[in-house]
């Protein structure tokens, strides 16, 4: 195993779900931690717990939607640690529904959040990982779309697969060793996701889905760590989490 200590990673969504999992996993491992998430209270709560396991973090009140946060999120890093070696973009919402509810509100959402949200993050982290001379972006996206959409996932997928694509264009972009990228895409994994969903039924769905099948945040977690943890010279490119029951 590599080592995790000392790498200051700054993470986004971790009020709950694979955020925190990942900002827990990661500090428990020795890296500095930086919690980025709107709820600020709930970050603070997780960032003092893991200052009680004797662990290092931070916090940064985050919306992803806008540039500037995510500006303040690095230089935040900076302040506080001297550098950001690791930038997870976690924060995402699904408000699925079929597209013939045209339910535009909820697909601009999801385009500001999963999209626009992952190219603020990178925005803000190419600069300093540049000056610094190496940093890893490290984005959660999704198993939706990966072989086929499923009904009323359309533009949920999308986003998301927009996410892989500029993905594989910044690692194209990137040879010269200086930026590593990795995509993780999960499946059913036990979070709260289902809560931003629109439609009752697909909600209720979802959270049976999950139930039966989900595995804990922990499971992505340990692929984050997996990634970041490889020497310099090594890139996790994708990695694919899911149940071993999921289709």
């Amino acid at each position: 195993m590599f080592s995790l200590h000392g790498k200051i990673v700054a993470i986004t969504g971790a009020s709950g779900g694979i955020g925190e999992a990942t900002a827990r996993l990661l500090a428990e491992r020795g890296a500095p931690v930086v919690l980025a998430a709107r709820r600020s209270e709930r970050i603070e709560a997780i960032a003092q717990d893991i200052r009680e396991q004797g662990g290092r973090a931070a916090t940064c009140v985050v919306d992803v939607t806008k540039a500037a946060d995510l500006q303040h999120l690095v230089s935040t890093t900076i302040d506080q640690y001297g550098r950001i070696d690791v930038l997870v973009n976690n924060a995402g919402i699904a408000p699925i529904s079929p597209l013939t509810d045209l339910d535009t509100e909820s697909w601009s959402a999801m385009i500001d959040v999963n999209l626009r949200g992952t190219l603020n993050g990178i925005a803000a982290a190419l600069p300093a990982f540049r000056e610094q001379g190496s940093g890893h972006l490290v984005s959660i996206i999704s198993v939706a779309g990966l072989s086929g959409v499923s009904p009323s996932m359309a533009v949920y997928a999308a986003t998301k697969n927009a996410v892989r694509t500029v993905h594989e264009g910044l690692r194209t972009e990137s040879t010269d060793g200086v930026v590593r990228t990795t995509a993780i895409s999960p499946g059913y994994i036990r979070t709260d996701l289902a809560a931003s969903m629109a439609d009752p039924r697909i909600r209720e769905q979802t959270r049976k889905n999950m139930d039966a099948m989900g595995i804990p945040p922990a499971a992505v977690a340990r692929a984050v760590a997996f990634a970041i943890e490889q020497p310099g010279d090594v890139e996790i490119g994708e990695i694919s989490v899911r149940p071993t029951v999921q289709a």
